[in-house]
């Protein structure tokens, strides 16, 4: 069914987002106006990011299709890349090759000396390869999305990638059809309903907790006990989840940097987890976002969509085992942030120390 869609400018005032040409014609004229990148363009025009950047198939997008798992276990093939994972409030980008790279049904691991992922194959639904050229500068990249068509990871060629494997990927993956356009499904509501906290057997879930030896076993303590992220934290008590102030995270990463405390920074959206795991530097702030500018690894935050932010202590084999987890208004996870260690080795005093350091609310 056509739809109608009202934009504050005159020039915008009406197009059928089901028209590829009506569409990127509101999208050319929009940012005609303003410089916007895809995301908030597609966001303003009430459209997902996919659908804009469909509209170009045929010209310097291609639509791929195939199995993803095969496709990403060439990724290694291009040499050194930028790894872009987001969400609406964070994105984290890093410079690295794809090593190390595994698949089971649904579940991917890379696990690079610098780009680390988590890929979850079941949300990835669309694919494209995208060259987009601003003057005499070139930017290659394979870029996915989910059903909704909002994007799970996107993979960025660097002046060292190898352009002739780039060549051959695409066009082993290249669609039969390249014609302009893409449907995608809307997306569900932004915050599912919680069960009702007097529904929770409590004394079993806190036993369930303290019983915990190693933090993967969290993700299956919350379906085993029917509990979002947050309403667990809530429900725990202070003696694991305390409520932070909502400037954690630049607090955080402030302290890190002044520190020199190794840490993990976990970014991710159903589709991915993009994980960095080691020093931060350089931390500015600009406008809204908080920012890590280093080389190799940018983390862009926008502080002003952190609605919750929690320091959470799990039990493990290894002692307990402290992050900070912050969420938006829906509930949503955007980061969360670990003590650099690996399984075996207890969190170190100093990760502690800054942890315990934040303000609590």
């Amino acid at each position: 069914m056509n739809a109608t869609v009202q934009t504050p400018a005159p020039a915008l005032a009406t197009f059928n987002p089901d028209s590829p040409r009506e569409l990127r014609d509101a999208w050319h004229a929009l940012t005609a106006q303003k410089s916007l990148r895809i995301r908030d363009a597609a966001q303003q025009l009430g459209v997902a990011e996919a659908q804009l950047l469909a509209t170009g198939i045929g010209e310097h997008v291609v639509r791929l299709q195939g199995d993803w798992r095969d496709l990403m276990m060439r990724m290694g093939e291009l040499g050194p890349v930028m790894a872009l994972t987001r969400n609406d409030a964070a994105v984290h980008e890093k410079d690295g090759v794809y090593t190390n790279i595994s698949h089971g049904e649904h579940v991917g691991l890379v696990l690079g000396d610098a780009i680390d992922l988590r890929l979850f194959y079941d949300k990835w639904t669309f694919g494209y390869a995208v060259t987009e050229t601003t003057g005499t500068l070139t930017r290659r990249s394979f870029q996915f999305f989910d059903a909704c068509g909002d994007a799970v990871h996107k993979i960025y060629l660097r002046d060292a990638s190898d352009l002739f494997v780039w060549d051959a990927l695409c066009e082993a993956w290249a669609a039969p059809v390249q014609i302009a356009g893409e449907k995608v499904l809307p997306r569900p509501d932004a915050r599912p309903a919680e069960r009702p906290d007097d529904e929770i057997d409590l004394a079993a879930f806190q036993a369930d907790w303290r019983a915990m030896r190693d933090t993967h076993q969290f993700f299956g303590l919350l379906k085993k006990h029917d509990l979002s992220r947050t309403q667990a934290f809530r429900l725990i008590g202070t003696e694991f989840a305390t409520p932070l102030h909502i400037d954690a995270p630049a607090r955080l990463l402030q302290g890190a940097a002044e520190a020199g405390t190794d840490i993990m920074i976990f970014v991710g959206n159903p589709g991915c987890i993009q994980i960095h795991s080691g020093p931060v530097k350089d931390i500015q702030r600009m406008g809204p976002w908080i920012n890590v500018l280093d080389p190799g690894f940018n983390l862009h935050l926008r502080e002003d969509l952190v609605a919750q932010a929690w320091r959470v202590k799990k039990p493990t084999a290894d002692g307990i085992v402290t992050s900070i987890e912050i969420f938006d208004a829906a509930g949503k996870q955007i980061a969360y942030f670990f003590g650099k260690r690996k399984p075996g080795i207890p969190e170190t005093p100093g990760w502690r120390t800054l942890a315990e350091s934040l303000e609590t609310r």
